[in-house]
C-alpha cells in the first residue's frame, strides 16, 4: 500500500457527519475553526424540528415573527424513509451555517449555532429526490458580545470540476518530464554507474512527490510506483515491493547493478503504464479541497517520521517536495477561496516559511542533511512549522466541500 491511500479514507469525510445524523458540524467560516455542539448553553433558544420530503425545518419560528438572535439550539428529527442531508442557509447569501449529512430515516441531530440577524431558512436533500426548503425565519440581532457562528459561501461540483480538470492537466504536463528522468535513472543503472543513479533516483522521486494531490486519480499505479513495503518488512527485504523505494534500498545497500536495473525498467514500464491511463488526469472533484491539507498531513506522519527512509536518507527533501506539490495544489483553488477564507495568506505565508525552514537544510552541493542529523530543537522546530501549517489548511477541505444550493 502507498504512504498515501493510508489517509485516503479518514480525509474523504473530513468535516462532515456520516450515516447516523446524530450530531451537526457547525460550517467553519472564514478563519474560524469547527465546532461540534450536543448540548445548549444557558443563553440558547431549543427548537424540535422535523424534515421530510416536503418540508424541512418545522418548527423554527411563526410567519411574520422575529427569531431572538444568537444561540440556537436544533434537534431536527429526519420523518422521511431514506437519508437526507440538511443544511442550514442565509437566504439572501446563500451562506450555509451548519449542515448535517446523511441524517438517516428516523434518526434525530442536534446542532448549536450562533446566528446573526437576517434571514435564514433550512434545506433539505433527500436522496435521489428534489431539495425540500423550509420556511423563511426573520432572526433578530444577536445579544452583545455573541460569538457568531461564520458562514460558507458554498462552491458548486461545477466550479470544483473547472479546478479539478486544471490540475489534472498541470499533472499530465510533468509525467514526460518524469518519464524521462526515469529513463536517466534506469540508464545509469543499466551502465554500473550507481553514483549517477542514486542523484537520478533522488531527482525523480522529488518530481513524482510533487503530484501528491493526484494520488487517488493514480490509483494501483501509485502503489506500483512509490510503495511501502509490508508490515513486518522493510524495502529490501519485500520480495513484493517495487518502484522508488525498493530502488533507493537497493542503491543505499550497496546491491549489485544488475539487481538495481532489474528494478529501475519496471518503473520505466509503470511510468509507461501510468502516462498512457486516461484516468491519470481525472481529478474528483469531491478530492480537490482535501489535498493541500492532506499532503502535509502525510509528510508529518511518513517523512518527519523517517518512516519511508529506505537508505537514503533523503526525507527532509522529500519534505519540500511535498510543499512544492501543496502549494501547487492550494494556488489551483485560491481564486475561489480568496472572498471565502480570510486565513488564506496565512497560510500561503505558512506554506512559504515552513518550505524555507526545510530548505535550510540543503547545502551548498545539493546535498540534504539526514533527518537523523537534527537536534532535538531542530526537530521541534520543523514539527511546529508543519502542524502550525495543517490547521491553517484544514479549513480549506470544509469550505471546497461542493454544495447544493436549493436554487440549482
Amino acid at each position: 500500500m502507498s504512504k498515501r491511500s493510508q489517509f485516503a479514507l479518514f480525509w474523504a469525510v473530513v468535516a462532515v457527519i456520516i450515516a447516523v445524523g446524530v450530531v451537526a458540524t457547525v460550517v467553519k467560516g472564514p478563519g474560524q475553526a469547527s465546532a461540534v455542539h450536543t448540548g445548549a448553553s444557558a443563553a440558547s433558544s431549543e427548537y424540535q424540528l422535523t424534515a421530510n420530503r416536503s418540508t424541512c425545518g418545522v418548527g423554527w419560528g411563526e410567519p411574520g415573527a422575529v427569531v431572538p438572535g444568537g444561540t440556537q439550539d436544533f434537534t431536527i428529527a429526519n420523518g422521511n424513509d431514506a437519508p437526507m442531508d440538511i443544511q442550514l442557509q442565509e437566504q439572501d447569501s446563500k451562506k450555509v451555517f451548519l449542515e448535517l449529512d446523511g441524517v438517516g430515516p428516523g434518526a434525530k441531530a442536534t446542532a448549536h449555532v450562533v446566528l446573526a440577524k437576517g434571514r435564514y431558512r433550512f434545506a433539505c436533500y433527500p436522496e435521489d429526490e428534489p431539495a425540500a426548503v423550509g420556511q423563511t425565519v426573520r432572526v433578530g440581532a444577536a445579544p452583545p458580545g455573541a460569538v457568531l457562528s461564520a458562514g460558507v459561501q458554498p462552491l458548486t461540483r461545477n466550479q470544483l470540476n473547472t479546478v479539478a480538470i486544471a490540475y489534472g492537466r498541470w499533472v499530465n504536463g510533468r509525467l514526460p518530464t518524469l518519464q524521462q528522468q526515469v529513463g536517466r535513472l534506469d540508464a545509469d543503472a543499466e551502465e554500473g554507474d550507481l553514483s549517477a543513479a542514486k542523484a537520478d533516483w533522488l531527482t525523480a522521486h522529488l518530481t513524482y512527490e510533487t503530484l501528491g494531490a493526484a494520488y487517488d486519480a493514480f490509483g494501483d499505479h501509485d502503489a506500483e510506483i512509490n510503495g511501502m513495503p509490508a508490515s513486518g518488512r522493510t524495502a529490501l527485504s519485500d520480495p513484493h515491493l517495487t518502484g522508488f523505494h525498493k530502488i533507493e534500498a537497493l542503491l543505499w545497500s550497496g546491491a549489485p547493478a544488475s539487481a538495481v536495473a532489474a528494478q529501475t525498467r519496471a518503473l520505466v514500464q509503470a511510468m509507461a503504464s501510468l502516462a498512457a491511463d486516461p484516468g491519470t488526469a481525472q481529478i474528483d472533484p469531491l478530492q480537490v479541497g482535501l489535498r493541500s491539507h492532506e499532503i502535509v498531513e502525510n509528510a508529518i506522519q511518513f517523512e518527519l517520521t523517517g518512516a519511508t527512509d529506505a537508505g537514503s536518507h533523503t526525507n527532509l527533501a522529500t519534505i519540500d517536495a511535498n510543499l512544492t506539490g501543496a502549494t501547487t495544489a492550494l494556488g489551483f483553488l485560491k481564486a475561489d477561496l480568496a472572498s471565502r477564507y480570510a486565513a488564506l495568506p496565512d497560510a500561503e505565508a505558512a506554506l512559504a516559511a515552513a518550505q524555507k525552514l526545510v530548505e535550510g537544510y540543503r547545502g551548498a552541493g545539493g546535498a540534504w542533511t539526514p533527518l537523523q542529523s537534527l537536534t532535538w530543537a531542530q526537530r521541534e522546530q520543523l514539527d511546529a512549522a508543519l502542524n502550525g501549517l495543517v490547521e491553517l489548511l484544514a479549513p480549506v477541505a470544509e469550505i471546497a466541500e461542493p454544495r447544493f444550493t436549493p436554487d440549482e
